[in-house]
């Protein structure tokens, strides 16, 4: 039974809901207009329950099933939020918003779980309870975090969770997934130089911190290959330089740098965070000068559990039809590791076809993957949770 018949009957309504969400996009937590129209469609399918606010602007819905005599718990999630890219598609649903688009595909994650609820809410052939989550704040605002912290996992006494996540580059509706480590740790930093500005044709009466900036930058680059263990992964870049004076005649009194840090291991992020803050203190004491570290922690790694893993895989395979691919590593972030740290479950990628890559203003999510993404998200709870 590769896709559901429900579901594929509903390929157009969700299209059109897909569609109208990406010409309305909105940031971080101010998805209200998203969360609103979320909240509506979850009731209107008959949800049990219908509870809004948690994490600031997530949506949950409580679907039980026709029987609940194992007392199982299943959280499947999904992420409202945009990116403030301006929209070039051309498409005549594109972005109303200026300077914000739907450039990760999230108006489509969004649909394709509203989708599956409504099939789980009239069906509701499975044993258990299903908790639908819809997300805000994903890129960057930590709003997975958010929803834990305020009581998810225990309010709606969640056992496991899942997500999905569309992918460019592999082939439309088939799955790729991975065990253990699979997102990126994604913490960031700034560093502050201050040396002694003064005339740029006197450099021996200053301490000049673009060029001790400079040494930082080529000193951290040999984190990674000097101290990390080749045999795991970590990306050290510095991402912005900016000097205290644009002057052509004069050499500034301070540099601050940014940039970002990406790893997949716990011992390796704390080994990278300690080495970075001493070259750069100890670069720029070298030279006389001052190096001020602000080094903050950022999403954690995203850690599939085995035995969900295995069981999603299994799910997808049912779905599409075909084997479901070994993803990747990925070195970019994803706050769902926060959901995975507090409870079991497997994250997996559904392909988006021969698409832009996410975060470019010409992505568009493939409304072709929408039933068997929807198909995926059902099947899980039905076949984790069989009818008695």
């Amino acid at each position: 039974m590769p896709i559901k018949n429900r579901l594929a009957e509903l390929h157009d309504e969700i299209t059109e809901w897909r569609r109208d969400l990406h010409a309305h996009p909105e940031l971080l937590f101010e998805t209200h207009r998203t969360a609103g129209i979320v909240a509506e469609k979850l009731r209107a399918f008959g949800c049990d329950e219908v509870v809004t606010g948690i994490g600031r602007t997530g949506v949950v819905g409580v679907i039980r099933g026709k029987s609940d005599a194992a007392g199982r718990v299943i959280g499947l999630r999904a992420d409202m939020d945009a990116l403030p890219i301006t929209e070039a598609t051309g498409l005549d649903y594109a972005s109303e918003n200026e300077g914000l688009m739907h450039a990760c595909g999230h108006d489509g994650h969004t649909a394709m779980l509203l989708g599956a609820a409504k099939y789980l809410a009239e069906t509701r052939n499975f044993d258990g309870t299903c908790v639908v989550i819809f997300q805000p704040a994903e890129e960057g605002g930590g709003g997975g975090k958010e929803m834990v912290d305020d009581g998810l996992m225990e309010r709606f006494a969640i056992q496991e969770v899942y997500g999905m996540h569309n992918w460019p580059g592999v082939e439309t509706g088939r799955f790729a997934i991975r065990p253990g480590p699979f997102f990126a740790a994604t913490d960031q930093f700034v560093i502050d130089v201050a040396g002694r500005g003064g005339h740029a044709a006197k450099p021996h009466d200053t301490i000049d911190p673009t060029v001790v900036s400079s040494h930082i930058v080529l000193a951290l680059q040999s984190i990674v290959s000097r101290n990390v263990d080749p045999t795991l992964q970590a990306v050290v870049s510095v991402t912005s330089f900016e000097t205290g004076s644009h002057a052509f005649n004069v050499i500034p009194q301070t540099v601050r740098m940014r940039g970002t840090v990406r790893t997949l291991d716990a011992d390796v992020r704390a080994q990278v965070e300690e080495r970075l803050i001493a070259l750069a203190e100890t670069t720029a004491a070298a030279f006389g000068a001052r190096a001020e570290v602000d080094y903050q922690r950022g999403y954690p790694v995203m850690v599939n559990s085995d035995e969900q893993t295995t069981f999603a895989a299994e799910v997808a395979e049912r779905v599409s039809g075909q084997e479901t691919m070994e993803a990747p590593l990925v070195m970019g972030g994803e706050d769902f590791a926060f959901m995975l740290n507090a409870r079991p479950g497997a994250y997996i990628l559904v392909g988006n076809g021969d698409s832009a890559m996410v975060h470019h203003p010409e992505y568009n999510f493939n409304d072709d993957a929408i039933p068997a993404g929807a198909s995926w998200w059902a099947e899980i709870v039905e076949r984790r949770m069989p009818a008695a």
